[in-house]
């Protein structure tokens, strides 16, 4: 079930207003405040960062605002995220680690990023490797963190074929190994081709990872 948002209709634009302006001061000015008013990080996660960067996107493929507009306002976002890790790192520790990555040619890393983060205010140790993460690589990562879970970050449809080939290295390796797949292109319906998987799940917002990481029992 949906939680209420502690962000108003009113700070949203103006947020929104001042990073499609470049105003990072002001944007930084509106976060803080929000953390100061002790607000949850997936609060400021999905109804800020997420909610923000969507509208964006969304102007950019009408071509609303430029590519470069874009660029600016993802940059942004991704330096107003180190306001939070204070609030992030605070917790006790679990012991357990998740490695975090996007697939070859996933160039979009913020969902990643705030998958990452999440898990560390659960308390696990996140290893986020980034955006177009090459197999070898990978693998490379999983061999020296030996984690408790993989996740995958995809935010675009035609990205998931280079996952599927990425999934079947794991797996030739991690047979066993849990892996969660996530992000606009499983919410729009893609990553069907990775079903068969029987340690994989799909995870399509926050709130489902928050749950998740509360009862990790399948239903």
């Amino acid at each position: 079930m949906n939680k209420p948002s502690n962000i108003g209709e009113d700070t949203f634009k103006e947020y929104l207003d001042a990073i499609l302006a470049g105003d990072l001061p002001r944007c930084r000015q509106i976060v803080q405040e929000l953390l100061d008013a002790d607000i949850e990080v997936i609060d400021l996660y999905k109804n800020l960062f997420h909610r923000a960067q969507y509208e964006i996107g969304e102007k950019w493929e009408k071509n609303l605002i430029s590519v470069a507009k874009e660029h600016l306002a993802t940059t942004i976002t991704e330096s107003l995220m180190t306001l939070v890790y204070p609030k992030i790192f605070c917790g006790e520790r679990s012991g357990q680690k998740v490695v975090v990555s996007s697939g070859p040619n996933e160039y979009h890393q913020i969902g990643g990023k705030m998958v990452a983060d999440i898990f560390e205010t659960h308390g696990w140790d996140s290893y986020f490797l980034g955006a177009n993460t090459r197999e070898g690589h990978l693998l490379k990562e999983l061999r020296r963190r030996q984690p408790d879970l993989l996740v995958f970050s995809a935010a675009l449809p035609e990205s998931m074929p280079r996952l599927q080939q990425s999934l079947r290295a794991v797996r030739a390796e991690f047979p066993i190994l849990p892996v969660l797949v996530g992000g606009r292109a499983i919410a729009e319906g893609a990553g069907t081709e990775l079903a068969a998987d029987p340690h994989l799940t799909f995870l399509t917002t926050l709130e489902e990872l928050e749950l998740f990481l509360t009862d990790p029992t399948p239903a």
